[in-house]
């Protein structure tokens, strides 16, 4: 037996990211973040499976920057 797919809203991922609708549609629009279109209208309706919003959010984790060691400073010798 399969497990069904679980969907989201953009609403939805909003709220959960804690970041604006528009946001998410962006990501959607610009390909980002894979969707699917489930309005029969002019207007879209949004889904996004949780398998595509986990591997988006991987892809968008930051590193830390590793800081290299910083080079000793050299004596350079007088010649007075």
């Amino acid at each position: 037996m399969t497990t069904p797919t679980e969907f989201y809203t953009c609403p939805e991922i909003a709220r959960l990211l804690r970041c604006r609708e528009s946001k998410v549609s962006t990501w959607i629009k610009s390909g980002r973040l894979p969707a699917i279109n489930v309005s029969e209208s002019t207007r879209p309706r949004y889904r996004v499976r949780r398998a595509d919003l986990d591997q988006f959010l991987a892809g968008a984790a930051v590193v830390p920057v590793v800081r290299t060691e910083r080079r000793q400073k050299r004596t350079i010798p007088s010649y007075v």
